[in-house]
């Protein structure tokens, strides 16, 4: 339930006052305009500009985007004029005082300012990491997060002559600023402390994005932990690893993560989450009732972990500033006018050169780390109908609960489709579905669009198969040493990825061969993407083999990493 905010009395105009105005916060003032037209609404924003959009700003850097000032969502005139919400830029807030209901704060130019509210939303966002060796006065080192951010790094971009450039993290951002230093003819290199790309994928996934990387001329080094940058009068001129490896570069983006922006709240007394968010309610209440709090600043209750976590992304954060706008303006909940939040599950994109990579729910880390019971299925096919022209590979793996086949998570790499499946999954996971529903699923399907067994419902029955034990998969990294391997492909397959041990025996050869085998070993059947490898499987169970696997994702998979 929501807490009930003080109420001002009927001659009185509800004065709500809004802290950052970028995403959350700009949603939340246009929300609470639409609910209440009496309302004093006013955002108060650090920066230069409001509602910008942050998510652009690589695209702009790399000139995808030409115009800087599409990446201007909605200034302070168009606030004004089409709200009536006042926007004060360059207008920090430093605390707050709870018992007066005001905030105060200073401008740019250090002039002093307080102001008054009945309620308060708070949408502070998050700020990049500084690891220790980052230099705040360096020329060529930046983060990519504001639009001086990215103004300053276009600037030294054109006043020096940059031919090598080193981007530090390989999350989302870090990506997409590597494809768009590529794009302008830069020699890019990529460090990321951890052994791979894209945290939220499982290794195997992101492997697909590495090779992606690499086949783009892009210099990667994973696992390396900086020590220290070169710098030549506040130039960086190379970037020390601390394997003894010195990389020399002419600009540096550092894109090591994020944290929450929670010192203003935490100084208030606001209460702070485990996670190191702000805890808000299902109407994204803090524990003073008229203070609001959305964006990266906050836990989000996660939908399949069935607790609080931090997600700084875009969508939820313009979901909770319509929730907390809503809320704010009209003080009560109980109406069609004010819904609740609801879970966040953390599905993403980015789009890596030709391939786009994404996920949604919880990754194989995840469920270990919350000690579930999973089972996996990757299957690999054409976006669409594979004998229409332009077909493109898919490469999808589903997460699920062992035993009841609840639907956990899932991962796609491709070069197209990937959203929809991901979409779609997000809608699964987000009413609790199984692996059961996913099969069940009516999906629009004509040739240039999909199958008629969309790689969703493939990825679903292979799921299905591996939870009725119609084979049981055997996962792609599996031990098969003393295991009978079947391998099902053709001489040509086989030539470019060969299995060690394996018993060749084609496909169409098998129903004459089987008899080869002994069907009282453990046996794994093998192919390239695991389509094959499963009818061979069941071929075997169905002549008495007792113990026989299907190997998830067969040898295309299993050679990313094995």
């Amino acid at each position: 339930m929501s807490k009930v905010p003080r109420m001002t009395s009927n001659q009185e105009k509800l004065r709500i006052v809004i802290v950052g105005g970028v995403a959350g916060g700009a949603t939340a003032a246009a929300r609470a305009r639409r609910m209440n037209s009496q309302a004093e609404i006013t955002i108060l924003e650090k920066g230069p500009a409001v509602s910008f959009a942050n998510c652009g700003l690589p695209y702009h850097l790399g000139g995808e985007i030409e115009q800087r000032g599409k990446l201007l969502v909605a200034t302070a005139e168009l606030f004004w004029n089409r709200f009536r919400v006042g926007v004060r830029t360059q207008h920090e807030v430093t605390s707050i005082d709870r018992e007066q209901q005001r905030v105060n704060g200073r401008t740019t130019d250090g002039t002093p300012f307080s102001l008054p509210y009945d309620r308060l939303i708070l949408s502070t966002g998050s700020e990049p990491n500084h690891p220790p060796f980052f230099e705040p006065n360096s020329k060529n080192v930046f983060h990519l997060w504001t639009l001086d951010d990215m103004d300053h790094t276009l600037a030294a971009m054109q006043d020096r002559s940059v031919q090598r450039a080193t981007v530090v993290g390989a999350g989302f951002v870090g990506l997409e600023v590597v494809e768009q230093l590529v794009h302008r003819g830069i020699a890019v290199t990529l460090i990321e402390r951890n052994p791979q790309v894209l945290g939220p994928l499982d290794r195997e996934m992101a492997k697909l994005i590495e090779d992606e990387l690499k086949s783009k001329g892009v210099a990667m080094h994973l696992g390396g932990a900086i020590v220290s940058f070169t710098y030549d009068h506040h130039i960086a001129t190379a970037v020390n690893l601390s394997d003894g490896t010195s990389i020399p570069t002419d600009l540096v983006i550092v894109g090591a993560g994020v944290r929450p922006r929670t010192q203003l709240a935490g100084e208030a007394g606001l209460t702070i989450g485990y996670t190191g968010g702000v805890q808000v309610n299902a109407y994204m209440q803090t524990n003073d009732p008229n203070i609001y709090a959305v964006g990266d600043m906050v836990e989000y209750h996660h939908g399949v972990f069935d607790k609080p976590m931090r997600i700084p992304l875009a969508g939820p954060a313009n979901r909770a500033g319509r929730v907390a706008g809503a809320h704010a303006a009209l003080g009560k909940s109980n109406n069609q006018q004010s819904p609740s939040m609801g879970s966040v599950i953390g599905t993403c994109i980015v789009r890596v050169f030709g391939l786009a990579a994404g996920s949604t729910g919880l990754n194989e880390k995840g469920c270990q780390a919350a000690k579930i019971d999973y089972r996996t299925a990757t299957i690999q096919a054409p976006h669409h109908a594979s004998y229409f022209p332009g077909a493109k590979n898919l490469t999808l793996k589903v997460i699920y609960r062992a035993g009841d086949g609840k639907l956990l998570g899932a991962q796609a790499v491709g070069a197209e489709g990937c959203d929809k499946r991901l979409d779609v999954i997000a809608t699964v996971l987000h009413f609790g579905g199984t692996i059961e529903d996913l099969t069940k699923l009516d999906l629009a399907y004509a040739p240039p669009f999909g199958s008629a067994k969309d790689p969703l419902h493939m990825a679903a029955f292979v799921a299905e198969n591996d939870l009725q034990h119609v084979p049981t998969l055997a996962e792609f990294d599996s031990d098969l040493d003393g295991m009978q391997i079947v391998d099902v492909r053709n001489a040509t397959e086989i030539d470019k990825l060969p299995l060690a041990g394996a018993k060749w025996i084609p496909i169409d050869e098998l129903a004459q061969r089987w008899t080869e085998l002994d069907p009282a070993r453990p046996t794994v059947t093998v192919c390239h993407s695991g389509k094959r490898a499963h009818i061979a499987a069941c071929w075997l169970q169905g002549q008495g083999f007792a113990n026989v696997k299907n190997l998830n994702g067969g040898m295309s998979i299993r050679s990313l990493i094995v």
